[in-house]
């Protein structure tokens, strides 16, 4: 397992997949700058890592250039104009279904946010990097074919009975009849030709143009409620981020529909309960840290939604008062009875560092692993499912409306710390998120362990992540089992995981020091790298 971190000085990626590192790592050794990299990264992993993620699906980005404020691109789908609670109700459902056509029920905003992500670069950070090199990566992988990963073999085997009788699916993902075995190449020629039409004719051809008119109509033919017109309506947009103040420096997230807030607020109240004096992998770390994420999940469950359609301002839920409020609600010898968790969610995140010091911390996901499990057979796509996680009760929070953006468990994450460092981190795993994310910034800024020893540490995980139902306190194997019976004395419901279980997701982190020195870290229970330059 991974256990030394990577250095460099001129620039840094980490993904969950090499392949997606090495394009990173590639495009800024020809000059590009962080933007340019995580954009071949995008495409390189919708290619090699589909279980995960795709451009089917939907994306955000946190930005940082020195000298500037950070800022943040939403590339988030909207509900489609048909899809209506009477649609559901019409089809004798009482909830929206997780796979198939009426699942994939929300525009893809991943091109989109591509786009504007490359005209950024353009235009404040000097980028010359046409598409066409920026995307050769992924085209190759997907013409040419790239081997299976133990993942993806184990994912689809895990999901087979849901997906392998969802419109195209088995011709994408199960080319010879059967589960692709690890090693094996997976060819994926629709894609191919779907990623050089983005690159030679522009991201809004996905939206405004042939490439439009073909994935409507295929949708359309498979019975989604996703229409050309609701392609047409899809925009990226820049927004700016939510943000505490931790004593180690400024800390960035996404703002709503993300649980970017979730994520701040684990930071922000176990920074109050002076987490710094307690032993680092001791039950009182483990235990205030969850605590603290059950204190973030009511705020999540009261309040965020579509943006649009919150009625309290998201940076307020943040401020001094209400994270000391949230503080205060924390018993630090007794657990609080967890209520029942979201869904779960699949994923990627991925950071790049440059040379100049602009980073950027990035996630991509069709929600469910192989999202509604639907592709596309004119291009090849496999349309996300994030329009899932609405509800078809009208007094819910989150309840399906035509072009309502949905709540997303997704929230790249990046930090100025006070001592000059800039850091950016994140993983999948739906509810684990928020909770690795903070994890791994205390184990290396509060505590200062090595950062690959703090992505590959022991992980825990309260509620769901993708894949599972159960709402319990769940560990890997590899923590002491003494901190395991103190945790169940204090009323948590403990539940043993493998020792480097895919569960706690795939994380990653670089940080980058005032001199330049680059640190990288991936996460062993991935199939990534941190490559530096």
């Amino acid at each position: 397992m991974a256990i030394q971190t990577t250095r460099a000085t001129r620039g840094m990626a980490t993904a969950p997949h090499s392949a997606a590192s090495a394009s990173a790592a590639a495009v800024l050794r020809e000059g590009g700058n962080a933007l340019e990299a995580m954009l071949a990264a995008a495409a390189t992993i919708s290619v090699v890592y589909p279980h995960m993620n795709g451009i089917g699906g939907d994306a955000f980005w946190l930005v940082h250039q020195p000298g500037q404020p950070v800022t943040t691109i939403d590339a988030c789908g909207a509900a489609a104009t048909a899809a209506t609670r009477d649609l559901y109700a019409s089809a004798g459902l009482s909830s929206i279904p997780f796979r198939g056509p009426l699942a994939a029920n929300t525009a893809a905003g991943t091109v989109a946010g591509w786009g504007l992500a490359h005209a950024i670069s353009r235009e404040r950070m000097g980028g010359r990097m046409p598409l066409t090199r920026l995307l050769a990566d992924a085209i190759h992988l997907a013409r040419h074919g790239h081997p299976v990963t133990r993942s993806y073999t184990a994912t689809l085997t895990a999901k087979l009975a849901e997906v392998r009788d969802q419109p195209g699916f088995a011709d994408r993902f199960m080319p010879e009849g059967c589960v692709p075995q690890p090693g094996s190449l997976l060819v994926q020629q629709p894609l191919a030709a779907t990623l050089e039409r983005i690159a030679t004719a522009g991201t809004d051809d996905f939206y405004r143009g042939e490439l439009a008119a073909s994935i409507a109509a295929d949708l359309a033919a498979a019975g989604s409620p996703v229409s050309a017109a609701d392609l047409a309506a899809c925009r990226a947009t820049e927004r700016p981020p939510v943000w505490i103040d931790h004593s180690a420096g400024r800390l960035y997230n996404m703002a709503p529909p993300t649980q970017g807030l979730v994520s701040l607020a684990i930071l922000g109240v176990s920074d109050r309960l002076n987490l710094a004096k307690v032993e680092a992998e001791s039950a009182d770390y483990v235990h205030l840290m969850v605590e603290a994420t059950k204190q973030a999940f009511f705020v999540r469950d009261r309040h965020l939604t579509d943006p649009a359609r919150m009625t309290v301002d998201p940076q307020g839920l943040l401020a001094p008062e209400a994270l000391d409020r949230m503080a205060a609600r924390v018993d630090r010898s007794r657990a609080l009875p967890w209520p029942a968790p979201q869904p779960p969610a699949d994923t990627i995140w991925m950071g790049v560092i440059d040379g100049e010091g602009r980073a950027v911390s990035f996630i991509q996901s069709v929600y469910h692993e192989f999202g509604s499990g639907l592709v596309l057979p004119g291009s090849g796509i496999n349309w996300q499912n994030r329009g899932a996680s609405f509800s078809l009760d009208p007094a819910a929070l989150n309840t399906l409306e035509p072009g309502r953006k949905p709540f997303h468990t997704l929230n790249p994450a990046l930090a100025q710390l006070a001592d000059g460092r800039v850091m950016v981190y994140g993983t999948m795993g739906g509810e684990g998120q928020p909770q690795t994310q903070a994890a791994v910034f205390t184990r290396h800024v509060v505590f200062g362990q090595d950062l690959q020893a703090a992505v590959s540490a022991p992980r825990w995980l309260l509620g769901r992540t993708w894949g599972q139902a159960t709402q319990s306190l769940k560990l890997e194997s590899r923590f002491d089992p003494a901190l395991l019976d103190a945790l169940r004395a204090r009323g948590h419901e403990v539940e043993v995981y493998g020792a480097w279980d895919e569960t706690m997701g795939h994380a990653g982190a670089i940080v980058r020091s005032p001199d330049g020195v680059l640190e990288g870290a991936s996460d062993p229970r991935s199939d990534g790298a941190a490559i530096g330059w």
